[in-house]
């Protein structure tokens, strides 16, 4: 049966909601949920892979796909999370890949250099080594064909200090048994530098490559004036690796000669350059997979020196996760003619609303018929995936509703806003659980819509739960500083709450501060900016017991596609005051857009109700854009607007998501304050992976872990960390329910 004149034409829905730009250089306190992903991330690894790595290509000394210490053309598979620790004298290397597309491999790393301190004052980083930060990239320009090699071109070191910059092209083709490469590297992998530029036909400027002295700024820019300039050098070798072996065996030239090995810290009267013995440009060495998340290896460097090395690998966006062995079964199935079955008038909907939550995980604040369907609202808060919601639901209420309804309809919410209405044709889906129809005719009788107002007789309506409060855990954590090379911090919070009404509410954190090292936090960095984000140190150590979180919020549905938000109080642990937001988020469209402007006062020390003598007005106009790339769930923001150091600028998204959630990212903000103003860094950037719980755990949650690595803790170009996002609320908009979580509408 169709169902009423006032319900909309199907528009199905491709894509997934991304969370908004975080608040750069927040700090930021976990619950426990977060928490319990460095419980688990361990056993993450296990749990994702699968049984052996097979042929897939191995890791450099420096991360990403290739030999030792040189790049192939070779790329991990799309998805692919890889970790890699080893040491080379007078080198400790600790690199992470990320594999966001088949032809593009991105990689942060950090370098110890146990030959050099980390700075020249030993009051600031004690006996600490240098710790030298660094990104890459990779990107594929041909595939490998029958009779043509795969062939990229990348960057090492390209937006860090550019101690170990360089630039390289290099092809890879496979013979039986046998994988060769073969490449051209200008900076450190080509510093032996065998022949001129060819690019000094272009421009004489390519026959010489800057050095350290001659680059402006303070590190962390982009160097481009040095990008493919020098003398260049040739690189290649050979990956042998019989099908089925769990060994691989390569062998390496290389075109680095160890006369111009960085010095950082050097003082004024050392040379910038140090030289390593090399006796040989030849490397030698061997990988034994283990498994398919873990690679043990050892080569022969520079004819002088052992490498050891281990790989931690795994491919987070293509796996399902682990069955949901604790999850409650799903509702058993009663015969169209069952007794238990009543009227919409005769149902107990206060027992059937418990059920609902308990069994599809849909707190109720609603059920209502509209005509031939019936409609609950409410909020989900067990299941990751809106189809396995929306089937349990369909279960529940077919067990106790008679002919009355023809379609069972969920509108969810999210903090008292009505996102979205996912409907399911009643009699289909039964068909389909009595394997009567397939997947494909079902998505025929399954429904998106935005919610609209429509006559509508409401069969029940609970009293909402006014207080809610509980104990969890925080984590916080900075690596990679002068003071220390992990500054920690792990405490207890207790969280409540308490509900005016489903779109007003008051929630506050007290914090109990443990253990944590940040006493050790003294180096700030050069820097004209005021202090918005580096007084980290007082706000983590000043008192043990402190209150981050003292907030009234107030949300609304503005119109159809229209929604907003307004709060007060303690907004973060760092700023207090008020603000609003507004977003425009069409159904159906690929784009979003929204603004917030806020005014808000720099907190004491101590997380109190006082306050510092810093205020600011700050806002951002933000724009989301699904750009729909062949398919692939990338999201792009790009929000405008001022910073917390009174700084005007723009901040950058970007990222792909992956069909089972997981999100790998990386954004960049640049503002109007130049490289000296801003201290080192030169400007704020990261990288994150987002996790869902799901895939980690026996037991279905919407929760996720995210991980984000930002070189410094700085002034510029900070945002405030506000708790909610009208995006990220209403990114139900975007559910996969029609895409890969379809199938779980029966489980």
């Amino acid at each position: 049966m169709k169902r009423n004149a006032w319900q909309r034409k199907r528009r199905t829905k491709h894509r997934k909601g991304v969370s908004s730009p975080r608040a750069h250089g927040g700090i930021e306190k976990p619950s426990a949920d977060k928490v319990r992903s460095f419980l688990l991330v361990g056993t993450g690894w296990l749990v994702v892979g699968a049984a052996y790595a097979g042929e897939a290509p191995t890791q450099g000394d420096f991360g990403g796909a290739g030999l030792w210490q040189t790049p192939s053309a070779r790329m991990a598979e799309e998805g692919e999370l890889t970790f890699t620790a080893n040491r080379t004298e007078p080198y400790t290397r600790y690199n992470v890949t990320l594999q966001p597309f088949e032809w593009l491999e991105t990689s942060f790393r950090y370098i110890a250099v146990t030959n050099r301190p980390y700075s020249l004052s030993p009051s600031l980083s004690g006996d600490q080594s240098y710790k030298d930060k660094s990104i890459d990239a990779k990107l594929r320009l041909m595939k490998e064909s029958r009779y043509w090699p795969e062939i990229a071109i990348g960057g090492r070191d390209i937006g860090g200090t550019g101690h170990f910059g360089s630039e390289f092209v290099v092809a890879s083709k496979r013979f039986g048994d046998f994988d060769t490469s073969l490449g051209l590297a200008w900076g450190y992998i080509g510093n032996r530098g065998d022949f001129s530029n060819p690019f000094g036909i272009i421009d004489d400027k390519f026959k010489t490559r800057p050095g350290r002295d001659d680059l402006s700024g303070t590190g962390g820019e982009f160097n481009t004036v040095r990008y493919f300039r020098g003398r260049p050098s040739l690189f290649g070798g050979v990956v042998y690796q019989r099908q089925g072996s769990p060994w691989v065996i390569k062998l390496e030239y290389e075109g680095n000669d160890y006369k111009h090995e960085p010095r950082p810290n050097s003082r004024r009267n050392e040379p910038q350059f140090s030289t390593l013995e090399q006796r040989s440009p030849f490397n030698v060495g061997v990988v034994y997979r283990v498994n398919r998340n873990l690679d043990l290896s050892v080569a022969y460097e520079r004819g002088t020196t052992t490498m050891f090395g281990l790989t931690l690998h795994t491919n987070i966006g293509n796996t399902r996760g682990p069955t949901k062995a604790l999850d409650p079964p799903p509702p058993e199935r009663v015969a169209e003619t069952d007794a238990e079955k009543r009227s919409a008038e005769q149902v107990d909907w206060s027992a059937v609303s418990r059920q609902l939550h308990a069994n599809a995980g849909i707190r109720v604040s609603k059920i209502a018929l509209r005509g031939r369907e019936l409609l609950v609202t409410g909020e989900q808060d067990r299941y990751f995936y809106p189809a396995k919601g929306l089937g349990r639901a369909a279960r529940v209420l077919d067990k106790h509703l008679d002919a009355d309804a023809d379609w069972f309809t969920v509108v969810s919410t999210r903090e008292g806003l009505p996102v979205v209405e996912s409907s399911v044709d009643r009699n289909r889906f039964n068909a389909f659980l009595d394997h009567d129809i397939d997947l494909k005719t079902l998505r025929l009788s399954v429904e998106q819509n935005a919610p609209l107002a429509a006559p509508e007789k409401v069969l029940y309506r609970p009293e909402p739960d006014r207080y809610t409060g509980g104990f969890s855990v925080s984590y916080s954590q900075n690596i990679g500083g002068p003071d220390a090379f992990v500054l920690y911090q792990l405490g207890a919070n207790y969280d409540a709450e308490f509900r005016f009404t489903p779109n007003l509410w008051f929630n506050g954190t007290l914090h109990g501060n443990a253990v944590n090292n940040y006493d050790r936090f003294k180096y700030t960095a050069p820097s004209r900016l005021p202090r918005v984000r580096t007084h980290i140190r007082e706000y983590l150590t000043t008192r043990r017991i402190t209150m981050p979180i003292f907030q009234l919020t107030a949300t609304r549905r503005l119109g159809v596609d229209w929604y907003g938000m307004a709060y007060a109080g303690m907004l973060e642990s760092m700023y207090g005051g008020a603000g609003g937001e507004v977003l425009y988020r069409p159904f159906g469209e690929r784009w979003a857009i929204g603004a917030d402007v806020n005014w808000v006062k720099q907190r004491s020390f101590e997380q109190d109700f006082s306050f510092r003598n810093y205020n600011v007005v700050t806002g951002h106009v933000t724009g989301y854009f699904d750009l729909g790339y062949k398919g692939k769930d990338i999201t792009l923001a790009v929000s405008a607007g001022r910073y917390l150091a009174r700084d005007w600028g723009v901040t950058f998204d970007v990222s792909r998501s992956f069909r089972n959630g997981v999100r790998m990212g990386a954004y960049a903000t640049f503002t109007n304050v130049s490289s000296a103003e801003f201290g080192e860094g030169s400007f704020d950037k990261g990288i994150y992976v987002s996790i869902p719980f799901d895939l980690m755990q026996g037991r279905s949650t919407p929760n996720r872990a995210r991980f984000t690595w930002a070189p410094l803790i700085r002034d510029g170009g900070a945002k405030l960390a506000k708790q909610y996002s009208l995006y990220t609320l209403t990114e139900d908009r975007d559910s996969d329910l029609f895409n890969d979580n379809i199938d779980k509408i029966g489980e």
